[in-house]
Order: C-alpha cells, then structure tokens, then sequence
C-alpha cells in the first residue's frame, strides 16, 4: 500500500468544477496583479480571522519579510526567534541586517519558550517571532506580557496555522502586532503556487504594510520609503476564495486522523503518554497532544499541519517507512544555531538541547484530511514491525 506524505489530488477533484472557473474568470478578466480579486480575498479573511486590515502578499517568507519593513526594523536591531523553524524565521531577520536572537523551546509543542525569550531581551531588542509551530499556537499569553512590559514589538509567524485557535477561540496571528501566513500548497489552506498573507489591527502598521507591498510608492512612482515587490497575483486569490469555506472542515480531518494515529498508536502499545517531554522507554513513540495544556491552564485548538512523532531511531526508522512506500519528512534536522550561514552569532552544539533533541528525533508522518483509516493502520503497523520486529 502506498501512503504519500500529502496527496492532493483528491481536494482538487472535489472542487474541481469551482476552481477551474475561479482561474477561467481571472483569465477573462486580464487583471493579474492584486485588483479586484486580491481585494475581495482580503476582505473575507478579515472576515474569517476577525481583524482590521489583511494583505495578500507573495509568501509567507515575503510576509515575514514586510512585517518586519513595516516596524522599520534598523541594522543593529534584536529580534528573537525560536532556533527550531522553517528557515524564513530567522533568514528575513538577517537580510535586513538586523540580529536574530535564538531561544530554545518548549519540549511539548516545540514553540518558542516564554522564559528563554524573557532572558534575551537586551536593550537592542526590538521584536520577537513566536513561530505556531506545525499547527499549534504558541503560549501567546506570556509572550504578550513579556513583550509589552519590554515595548517589543510582537510578529506572529502563522505559516502553518492559518485556523489554529488560541484559547476562547482567539485566531493564531491575530493577537499580536502583526501575523503573517503562508498559503505554500502543502498548508491546511494551499493555493496553487506561493502566496501570503499579513494581518493587523493597527491602523499606522496597516498603511505602511500597504505601501510597501509595492515598492513604498504612494502614489504610485512617488516613493518617500523603500518597500519591494510582495503583490500577490490574482490567479492565486481566486483559488484561495473557492478554498476558504473548506479550511475548518479539512483541518477538524486533519484533527480526527491525529486522534486515530493517537489510539492506534496507543493501542498497539507503541506510545507513551502524549505531551510527555521525554522517553521512559527507548523502544517506543512519543506522540503529539491533540489539544495542549500547560501548567497554567492555556489551551489551544491543534490543526496539524504536521503530525509529528520523536523516536530514538529516527533515520532507521525512516528508510524502513521508505522501503514500505510510506512518506515523511523531517521538519526540521537542523536548528538554526546550527546552520552554517548562522556560524557569526556565536552558538555551538549543546546551547539548546530541546531544539537539537528534536532536529534528531523527530519525524513527520502523512496527516493530509484524505487519508484513509487503511492507510493510517498501516503505517502504525509498519511502525510497530520496525520497533517489535
């Protein structure tokens, strides 16, 4: 049996007939670049998300990006970042000259740890970047105290958690200054190339994110601040409207095939205890929480972009599944305190050993809304045959 890692094939035939017309109506209308459709894309985010201002923007790296041209981020700046993350976190930190300050992170969620955050903060600090690691929301409540106490500026990364509720329901990327997401294909909300998008509730943020999407003019070809190219294409707006009115079914599937991951797994006896933060037994698996709580009482709506194990054996482990057509992935094997373009901050191997933990133990397994009950018996049965033999 063949379970790939995403498959998403089965989403574009059950809205086939919707998105076909979608791109034929951008095709009649020769409006390519933002227009109409980008305008009317944001307005119904504004909507789903419940904030003031929305931006369609070129990715959820360009995003990133802008958010941080729009707090007029300075060389010299600090902005702290968790070590563990897709490389964009850090990467449009340095591109602007500034300096990404790491942290460690929390051993269940993988998100940046309040208390590591609190002790970078020097005088140079100007922002922080909790990441929403794979569909989880980070403990924004402590880093919004943290960060108002410190005048820091706060700069959601909401790539993988387009959907992911903060505790009273509260939208990931939607509590601090800015949020921003990414709209790559393999997200619970895909469009059919690269694209973003950027949130605020702040007036002032919201004119120069607006700006400087299009090269800081204002009117066009009067500049008075530099910006950069971060439209968003038409084309890609379209298929994202057909998209949205599906995104919390697919990801309430995505959830139900992480809670029948769950039971397999732990009826098998493959799995401790989920939320544990580390193993009791060599031999088997430390799954994901399904919905996490932390000593005081936060809790958050999982939409798991990932599905994420540890296991001791990981790359053994992961040959296997490849020998048995399984697909996975490892998000991701290398901290940033670890990659060689970082080598000038002056981090060594040991400095965050949750984040290394995780960059050797951990493994993605296929969690796409589609994926069959066989499919997912399967795989834990592959699993348990690698462990037990």
């Amino acid at each position: 049996m063949k379970v790939p890692l995403l498959d998403l094939k089965p989403q574009y035939q059950l809205l086939k007939k919707e998105l076909d017309a979608a791109m034929l109506r951008v095709a009649e209308s020769q409006y390519f670049i933002l227009g109409p459709e980008v305008e009317k894309m944001e307005k119904e985010f504004c909507e789903y998300l419940g904030c003031k201002y929305a931006f369609g923007v070129s990715s959820g790296t360009d995003a990133l990006l802008l958010a941080l041209m729009a707090i007029n981020l300075q060389p010299d700046d600090e902005v702290v970042v968790p070590t563990y993350s897709f490389f964009a976190t850090a990467g449009v930190v340095s591109r602007l000259n500034a300096k990404p300050v790491l942290t460690d992170i929390d051993p269940v969620t993988f998100n940046i740890d309040p208390e590591d955050f609190k002790k970078k903060i020097t005088s140079k600090t100007r922002a922080v970047i909790p990441v929403h690691l794979y569909g989880q929301s980070a403990n924004m409540d402590s880093i919004m105290n943290i960060a108002d106490d410190n005048n820091i500026m706060v700069i959601e990364d909401a790539a993988q958690a387009i959907g992911t509720q903060y505790k009273n329901g509260k939208p990931a990327g939607t509590i601090g200054h800015i949020g921003c997401y990414s709209f790559f294909p393999s997200k619970n909300l895909g469009c059919f190339g690269d694209g973003g998008l950027i949130v605020t509730n702040d007036e002032e943020l919201a004119h120069m994110i607006k700006i400087k999407r299009v090269h800081g003019g204002e009117p066009k070809y009067y500049h008075k601040v530099i910006g950069g190219n971060f439209r968003l294409d038409a084309l890609q707006a379209a298929v994202l409207r057909v998209k949205l009115p599906h995104l919390d079914s697919w990801s309430e599937g995505r959830r139900k095939n992480a809670e029948l991951y769950n039971k397999l797994f732990i009826g098998s006896g493959l799995a401790e205890e989920t939320g544990k933060t580390d193993f009791d037994d060599k031999n088997k698996v430390l799954i994901p929480k399904a919905v996490y709580e932390d000593a005081a009482g936060v809790r958050n709506y999982h939409i798991y972009n990932q599905y994420i194990i540890r296991i001791e054996k990981r790359d053994e482990l992961r040959a296997f599944l490849s020998e048995n057509e399984i697909g996975t992935e490892i998000y991701y094997p290398v901290p940033f305190h670890l990659q060689e373009c970082f080598s000038n901050l002056g981090y060594k191997q040991g400095d965050f050993p949750i984040s290394e933990m995780a960059g050797d133990k951990s493994l993605a397994l296929p969690i796409y809304p589609e994926l069959t009950y066989d499919q997912q018996h399967f795989v834990v049965e592959k699993i348990n045959e690698f462990i037990n033999g």
